[in-house]
């Protein structure tokens, strides 16, 4: 917190600071203030006319319609000067889009600014139209007047401006957005008063508004309703009470769908009224709208649809099961029992309407008493309706059964009992016309219209969102025909293979008479538990596998979409080979704009003739560019973007210097006339060509040429290295000299006859192999440093006899070539030498000439297909896939002045920016410093980097860390997940559009200068001193234009038109208090910004007043590269503290005020972007303009590319886990399925669609800490439209370690059981059609739902396999069945258990798709033998321990997963610590099951019935206990081992203290592990308890089995276990109670104490051992009975911890739960401890872990091991 004084509100105008436009000052210097439309926009704003001058202030000439608002409601002078630009630049980019363009360019259209209104206030006149009160936007009387037309402008310009005045001031009410509809409704209202000219009734003086002065807005319009948020969520007690005890911010905002909001808070705001928090607790407002309840019972409420769906399925799928025929239709009496259904569907409405009542009853008020009405009369209706079912249901049986038959009086009541039923299905037939219709759903849903409300009362609360979501027809019948195949398939296959297969062991086991169970059974022999246990599974099964079907159909209809979508046609850099000549082709039709046709006609003219010409590209069809030569500007236009690429490429060290050579697009030069392809392309063409000529020496030329112009790249090789030869040989000869002479007509001959077409009649082709040979050793002497000319004398006059004398057929004589001029007149050329003081070199600083010297080199010489180039792995795949994606559909590419403005936005906190130079060289305690694992996980990338620091000065690696630290900083972060390499992606924007602006302006002799660039630009992103001090950012590659263009006069240059339309925003939320505390990112974030002009940083700046007063400002600063220091832009003051909700969308809504544009891209910090992506971004931003079904869309979804693949296999998996994610799976949701919602963070907003409803996330507390998928959630209820674009795609970073991922799957989950409760996702799953619900339900929630319910599966199935074992029901059922269908029912639900293995399909699919079939196999393969099952079966646990707890206790929070390398050993303690509650205690719980079925069921007996059973079990088990280890580096490395132990154990008896922390005391971590029990329902509480009983059931069934019960089964068997219990309780509470009282002090007594409960114990149990039948095996079998309920009475007394904390139990609850712990480590401790003493199993762990390294050259076994080799 800073401690200077509170900041000056006005700035001098001639000092004022500006963003990006200087609007204060029209003649200052800026390529901005060149464009018309600019001035245009700020002249309108200057019309200020006759308008009220505000009262006690001089309102200026300079001041503007901003200014005056700003004066006349008390906005702060700094956000009036932020929205005037926002307005400007807007208005500016829309005029310049404008078609046709406005005749009057230097004035702003209405067209524009009506527009605009209509759009930014849309959802202000939805909401007037809502609630039915008169819209205070007056829409101006068209007019051709001029007065009028200027002041209906000025009064559409006024409402602009007022709406964004109101909300970038409005701080956390952003989140709210009808609240700021009511606020911008009552000041328009004023605004329309003062403009009309009225009198205040009360003074009858001129009308004003009701509050202005210094921050009138702010204090009293913001801070109140900012107050009542305040304290609601401080009395959620950090969001750990229940939702329903507080109001967040969408039971505010929801107060505002209610016409009470107007007449409760009046205008002026009456801050007496009950919704803020001056009212008492009990007096205020309570929820709105809807009440959060934590319970799984959401999950049924929110997708009623789909459960009763599945089980009225599953209820006459069981009926006609049972029944004896095979058909239902063949048995009248199974077609009327079919007909209980409508009962069950009856009592299933029941149970929902019952749910609502309960869970929202709290909604219920005064105000609230239809709400009321409705929920009791549900509740009614569904009890009359069940009743009335089984009333008339009964009726049929009776009639039939008192007939004896089925007769007509029968007939007839099942035709009232149908008639019932189409009664009651009624509204369910209107529901399906209206889904085969849905533009009529969605027109009366949208009608504001009381009978409307009336109709849908019954059905839905009144809400504003959620209206008119239905879809296209043509959408509608696909995503339809997609659930439709898909629950055809479901319901088919749970028919034959889950449900038929059980109904004989049912009926077997129900008709075991005379059964004898092995316990006191207290309900009788009917088995009835037995059919439960056997069923259990199997519904579980039946209620998830759903979920494994639709990700079957969706992985096989997203590759097949990607298929068409061209992914993947392009998959190597061999592919873009063969296709180089269309790609140039296809860059040029997909990124260079192209003027707009006029007229409807000629549009779709155009889109034909764009289609065809695609399909020309993409197929190679035709000639659709004419053979692309040098003197063409197209060819030169490519290579200026191609080459642009390649140095970006060698900027990130991607490639190396000579790399660079091979990929470039040389420039126009030498006069060659042809294109000049990178020398990858031509390789070896020449040799060849060479070879073919040898072969062909007699054919006719045509023939030889035309087998040389089979490949283009041949013939080009051929001519461009008979073109570069003749100029080399021109440019070494001096002028004047004889030698030019001879040389010249010896050329001009070779030139004519090959014109002639009489190559092969004049000449032998056979010499040419000397002649090659010859200019090879010239162009090798030429680039000798040494150059001796005498070796070049040489070489020139032996090509000159080969040339005049061997090559011709026909022998010359030497007075011949003199008379031809090819000989000398004067000398003798049999003996002396030519050329001897002819030569002419060009100097060393030519470096061009000596650079094209080394390409004609490489074509002459390339005997290497060059495969392999580039060799970097990550350069390969971004060529592949740019290549591939311009062969993709894409919206034409508008030119930069008429594209679209966008702006990023990047929240940061307080991670890294820059590894600091101590952090690169710290060690671990393998001695490995971060610096060097970089070296060996990117060592071509470390090479090239050394190289280029070589070039740069530096002699030696070692001389890096002194000359050049900050590039070594900079090239370790750009590997890293640092703000730093985001920041550089980002910014390649910038870069893009200044390079297409130049070409989008330039003429064709700008764009042929452009080709003329220095070979080696001095264009870096890192800073040409290496020193720690802050350099002036390098000079970009500057492009040169003509200035002979009028555009160039007219128009600004490119950096102002990048300005213009691009701005980067990161939200540093803290870099003031890192500014203030000299904190290393502060210097660091500075850095950033002074290498790149179009950041800006904003952040929150708190100001001490003194006296405990603190004042809040918005922060935007920006680095003044004329000032040379960082300089303050904007400083709007917030009513409070920013962070109310969760931390990041606070951040982000602070900061997103300062962001321009029509489109908003959200980056995270762990992201990163790329050059040749960028160059796309106009064509991505064209779709907002386009219709994708019957909506334009709201979010561009953007496909991801992971970057973090290559660091481990682990995080390979997590790479190609989220890349099917992110690639097929978003790929289906947006099309056909249409429920995409905003997944990743690269997707594009429409900005002015979202700032009024609400932004880019929600913040609510807890509820929203998946906040970015509430964006799509909103979007979709307010009738936005989410696409998905894989043309394009932004780099991100995931975590590479296990206990990173674990703690982000953590997140996720959690973050999905709070969505499971919030009101979104109960609104969607309502709203939506079902079929789109099904898809909604499906990748959202539903995705975790099911994941719990496979576990949940596993245990059903085991714990129900244990009944029947130890039951004694098995045995019996296995002796009296001569069948074997028992063990088939068990085998299938293994068998579907087992199904979870197609969860792998979209990945496969996926990488099939964009890498070719047989790689996609193999990495599979690869990834299994690295046991990447290990780690999905693992990831399986985390996702549902965390989704159910969630649910059932809250607890969710944000966990920091750090984002670093992990190459570090993690403990056995902090694995401990993580895992032991997920997945270490469940594992062991479901080992002791299988032992003991093993041991007493009598299908175990049979080893490969038991293997085939459990086999699925038991791995699942293996990989939660051993995948920490095996995930670990040097988890089996046994030194490792030992110390990890005695650290265990010495955390586990650590004392502890107040102060602390879980990775130092067990106590406190034991403590920690229970906070979600503090904050959850009573609810909650008993369900944790009923729980944990199971563990009961171990003692229960097992004592029973012990000899010592001598086969009784009497409840006194069961009863005498639990004395010994107590009698092992009391004896190890007397050890406690002696150890406290008598240890210390008297501690012979103490001795005494412990031998004498020894000796007693042991007498006892030797005596028993004597007397009776108890045998040692007992006693051990006797600790898997009784551990388990040891455990189940401490987990029950967990949660009874209020009542038992302050008794004597809760210190024994504490030592015994130690003791447990010490066990659960130990057994965990085993296997890795066995593993570690193995020899070999550590390397081979080390293999398995770090393969994916290996695979490029890392020599991770010398990482390990710490040796570093120099």
């Amino acid at each position: 917190m800073s401690m200077r004084p509170r900041p000056s509100t006005a700035t001098a105008p001639s000092l004022e600071v500006y963003n990006i436009i200087p609007i204060h000052d029209f003649l200052t210097e800026h390529p901005s203030l060149r464009y018309p439309e600019v001035r245009a926009a700020a002249a309108a704003l200057k019309v200020v006319g006759d308008l009220p001058k505000p009262p006690f202030v001089d309102f200026t000439p300079r001041m503007d319609l901003m200014d005056w608002l700003g004066l006349l409601f008390g906005f702060q002078l700094d956000n009036v000067r932020n929205q005037r630009e926002n307005l400007v630049l807007h208005l500016a980019n829309c005029q310049m889009r404008l078609q046709p363009p406005p005749i009057h360019p230097d004035g702003l259209d209405p067209t524009v600014l009506r527009r605009f209104r209509k759009k930014l206030l849309r959802n202000y006149t939805n909401w007037c139209s809502f609630l039915g009160v008169r819209c205070h936007v007056t829409s101006p009387a068209h007019s051709r007047h001029q007065t009028n037309v200027v002041l209906n402008l000025r009064r559409e310009l006024l409402y602009v401006a007022l709406y964004l005045l109101i909300w970038g001031e409005s701080a956390n009410l952003r989140f709210m957005p009808e609240c700021i509809c009511y606020i911008f409704h009552h000041m328009a209202m004023e605004l329309n008063k003062v403009l009309g000219g009225e009198f205040d009734d009360m003074t009858g003086m001129p009308y004003w508004p009701s509050f202005s002065g210094d921050c009138a807005y702010l204090k009293s319009v913001v801070m109140p309703i900012y107050r009542t948020v305040k304290t609601e969520v401080e009395s959620s007690n950090n969001g750990t009470k229940p939702h329903s005890a507080w109001r967040n911010y969408d039971d505010i905002n929801e107060y505002f769908w209610r016409k009470r909001a107007l007449k409760s808070l009046k205008w002026p705001l009456d801050c007496t009224s009950n919704f803020f928090d001056t009212t008492p607790k009990s007096s205020r407002v309570g929820k709105t709208g809807f009440v959060e309840q934590r319970s799984f019972w959401n999950v049924f409420r929110s997708f009623d649809r789909l459960w009763i769906l599945l089980l009225l399925y599953l209820q006459a799928a069981i009926i006609v099961a049972t029944s004896r025929v095979q058909f239902p239709w063949q048995d009248k009496d199974v077609a009327v029992t079919l007909l209980t259904i409508f009962i069950s569907w009856a009592g299933l409405r029941l149970l929902q309407s019952v749910l609502d009542a309960s869970t929202q009853y709290s909604l219920v008020g005064r105000e609230t008493f239809w709400l009321f009405v409705r929920l009791i009369l549900k509740v009614l209706v569904a009890v009359a309706w069940t009743v009335l079912f089984s009333v008339f249901y009964a009726r049929i049986w009776s009639q039939k059964n008192q007939d004896r038959g089925w007769s007509r009086a029968a007939n007839d009541r099942i035709v009232v009992f149908l008639k019932v039923v189409f009664v009651y299905l009624i509204p369910e037939m209107l529901a399906l016309v209206l889904f085969i219709v849905p533009c009529i759903r969605n027109w009366i849903e949208e009608l504001n219209l009381g009978i409307v409300y009336l109709l849908t009362w019954w059905f839905y609360s009144k809400s504003f969102v959620g209206r008119g979501l239905r879809e296209g027809l043509v959408d509608n019948v696909k995503y339809s025909i997609f659930w439709i195949v898909v629950l055809a398939t479901k319901f088919i296959f749970s028919y034959f293979l889950q449900i038929k297969p059980l109904i004989a062991p049912t009926r077997a086991l129900l008709n075991l008479k005379n059964a004898t169970y092995n316990w006191h059974e207290f309900f009788g022999s009917t088995h009835r538990i037995a059919v439960v246990m056997l069923w259990l599974p199997v519904l579980l099964v039946y209620l998830m596998d759903l979920q494994i079907w639709y990700s079957i159909y969706s992985s096989l209809v997203g590759a097949t979409i990607g298929l068409f979508s061209h992914l993947g046609e392009i998959r190597n850099i061999d592919q873009l080979r063969l296709r180089f000549q269309f790609f140039a082709s296809a860059m040029q039709f997909n990124l260079k704009p192209e003027e707009h046709l006029l007229g409807p006609k000629a549009t779709l003219l155009k889109k034909a003739r764009d289609a065809i010409h695609r399909l020309k590209l993409r197929y190679g069809i035709g000639q659709p560019f004419n053979k692309i030569e040098s003197s063409q500007v197209e060819a030169t236009w490519f290579a200026l973007l191609w080459n642009e690429i390649i140095l970006t490429f060698r900027e990130e060290d991607l490639i190396s210097d000579r790399e660079v050579e091979l990929l470039e697009l040389p420039p126009n030069c030498w006069n060659i006339q042809v294109i000049r392809w990178p020398c990858f392309l031509l390789c070896n063409e020449l040799l060849l060509a060479l070879s073919q000529a040898n072969e062909l020496c007699d054919a006719p030329d045509r023939w030889l040429w035309s087998k040389i112009c089979t490949s283009e790249y041949r013939r080009c090789a051929v001519i461009e290295a008979f073109d570069s030869i003749k100029f080399v040989i021109r440019k070494i000869v001096k002028n004047g000299t004889e030698e030019e002479s001879i040389v010249n007509r010896l050329l001009n001959e070779i030139d004519e006859n090959v014109e002639n077409g009489k190559v092969t009649q004049v000449y032998k082709l056979t010499v040419l192999l000397k002649i090659h040979e010859k200019l090879i050793s010239l162009l090798e002497r030429l680039m000798d440093p040494d150059k001796k000319v005498f070796r070049i004398v040489n070489i020139l006059q032996a090509l000159y006899e080969l040339c005049a004398w061997e090559f011709p057929k026909t022998r010359r004589s030497t007075q011949q070539l003199r008379q031809l001029g090819l000989a000398p007149v004067n000398l003798n050329a049999d003996t002396e030498l030519l050329f001897v003081n002819a030569i002419n070199l060009p100097p060393p600083e030519d470096v061009v000439f000596y650079r094209q010297i080394r390409r004609v080199h490489t074509i002459l010489t390339s005997r290497d297909p060059m495969h392999n180039v580039p060799k970097n792995l990550e350069a390969r795949e971004r060529l592949a896939f740019f290549s591939n994606s311009l062969f993709m559909n894409m919206p034409q590419a508008p030119s930069v002045e008429k594209m679209l403005a966008f702006s990023v936005l990047t929240p940061y906190y307080d991670e890294e920016v820059m590894y600091r130079q101590e952090m690169l060289r710290a060690e671990n305690e393998d001695g490995i410093s971060t610096l060097f694992y970089l070296q060996k996980i990117y060592e071509d990338e470390w090479v090239n980097f050394v190289e280029r620091m070589r070039r740069e000065g530096v002699e030696n690696e070692n001389e890096i860390w002194s000359k050049k630290v900050r590039d070594l900083r900079l090239w370790a972060s750009y590997r890293g997940q640092t703000l730093s390499r985001t920041v550089r992606g980002m910014m390649y924007y910038y870069s893009a559009l200044k390079k297409l602006a130049f070409l989008d302006s330039a003429s064709e002799m700008d764009i042929s200068m452009g080709t003329q660039i220095a070979p080696e630009p001095p264009r870096s992103y890192y800073t040409r001193d290496g020193g720690d001090n802050i350099l002036q950012p390098t000079a970009a590659q500057e492009i040169s234009r003509m200035a002979n263009g009028i555009g160039h006069l007219f128009k600004g240059s490119e950096s102002g038109s990048a300005m213009m339309k691009f701005t980067y925003v990161v939200a540093c939320q803290v870099y003031g208090q890192h500014k203030a505390k000299g904190d290393h990112r502060a210097e660091e974030i500075l850095f950033l910004m002074k290498n790149h002009e179009a950041l800006r940083i904003a952040y929150v700046d708190e100001v001490n007043l003194g006296l405990g007063n603190v004042e809040y400002y918005s922060v935007l600063v920006k680095f003044d590269q004329r000032l040379q220091r960082e300089v303050e832009i904007y400083r709007i003051r917030l009513p409070g503290p920013l962070k109310l909700g969760e931390g990041k969308p606070e951040n982000q809504n602070h900061a997103i005020i300062f962001t321009r544009g029509d489109a908003i891209q959200t980056i995270d910090m762990n992201q990163d972007n790329h050059f040749e992506e960028a160059l796309k971004m106009r064509n991505l931003l064209e779709s907002f303009k386009k219709n994708y079904g019957i909506r334009k869309p709201t979010i561009l979804g953007v496909r991801e590319k992971v970057f973090t693949g290559s660091v481990s296999s682990l995080a390979w998996f997590m790479s190609s886990q989220e890349t099917s994610f992110v690639t097929l799976g978003q790929r289906v949701l947006a099309n056909p399925l249409k429920v995409r919602m905003h997944y990743g963070h690269p997707d594009v907003f429409d900005r002015f669609w979202f700032i009024p409803r609400g932004g880019i996330s929600k913040a609510s507390r807890v509820i929203n800490i998946s906040e970015d998928i509430f964006a799509g959630f909103n979007c979709t209820l307010r009738g936005g439209n989410v696409t998905h674009h894989e043309y394009i795609q932004v780099g991100k970073g995931r975590d590479v370690g296990l206990n990173q991922i674990s703690m982000f799957e953590a997140k996720v989950a959690s973050g999905n059981g709070e969505q499971a409760l919030s009101r979104d996702v109960y609104r969607l799953g309502h709203r939506l059609d079902f079929f789109r619900m099904l898809s909604f339900f499906y990748t959202t929630v539903g995705y975790y739902f099911n994941t719990m319910l496979i576990v949940f599966t596993v245990y059903a199935f085991l714990w129900g396999r244990l009944y029947l074992a130890l039951s004694g029901v098995e045995k019996i059922a296995k002796d009296r069945s001569s069948s074997n269908e028992a063990l088939g029912a068990i085998l299938n639900q293994q068998f579907v258990i087992q199904l979870g293995l197609f969860t792998a399909l979209p990945m496969i699919l996926e990488n099939s798709l964009e890498r070719g079939f047989l790689p996609a196999i193999w990495d599979f393969i690869t990834m299994q033998l690295q046991l990447a099952s290990f780690f999905y079966t693992f990831s399986l646990g985390t996702r549902s321990h965390y989704f159910g707890r969630t649910i059932l206790h809250g607890g969710a929070k944000y966990r920091a997963t750090g984002r670093g390398f992990v190459v570090e050993h993690k403990k056995f303690a902090e694995n401990y610590r993580l895992y032991a509650r997920t997945h270490f205690i469940k594992a062991i719980e479901l080992a002791i099951i299988l032992l003991v079925y093993a041991a007493y069921s009598p299908l175990a007996k049979s080893s490969l019935v038991y293997i085939l059973m459990t086999i699925s079990s038991w791995f699942l088990i293996i990989s939660w206990i051993i995948s920490p280890f095996l995930f670990n580096p040097s988890g089996f490395d046994w030194l490792k081992t030992v110390y990890d132990f005695d650290d265990f154990m010495g955390w586990l008896w650590s004392r502890g203290g107040l102060f602390t922390k879980a990775d130092q005391s067990w106590f406190t971590w034991w403590n920690e592990e229970q906070d979600h029990l503090k904050t959850t329902g009573v609810w909650g509480k008993l369900l944790e308890i009923l729980l944990d009983l199971r563990f009961f059931f171990f003692q229960y069934s097992i004592v029973y089995h012990l000899r010592i019960a001598e086969d009784r089964t009497s409840i006194g068997v069961y009863l005498i276990s639990w004395a010994c219990i107590i009698g092992i309780a009391a004896i190890y509470i007397t050890t406690i109670y002696a150890q406290k009282r008598f240890s210390v002090k008297e501690h012979i007594k103490y001795r005494f104490i412990q031998f004498l409960i020894i000796w007693l114990t042991v007498l006892v149990v030797v005596l028993m051992l004597q007397f009776t039948e108890l045998t040692v095996v007992d006693l051990l079998i006797s600790l898997l009975a009784f551990i388990p309920t040891g455990w189940g009475l401490i987990s029950i007394a967990q949660v009874l911890k209020p009542f038992l904390i302050s008794t004597v139990v809760w210190d024994t609850v504490i030592s015994v739960a130690r003791l447990y712990d010490l066990f659960f480590g130990l057994i965990v401790m085993a296997p890795v401890a066995l593993l570690s003493w193995l020899p070999g199993f550590q390397n081979m762990q080390t293999r398995i872990l770090f393969n994916e390294a290996f695979s490029r050259g890392l020599q991770i076994s010398i990482i390990l091991a710490g040796k570093k080799s120099t």
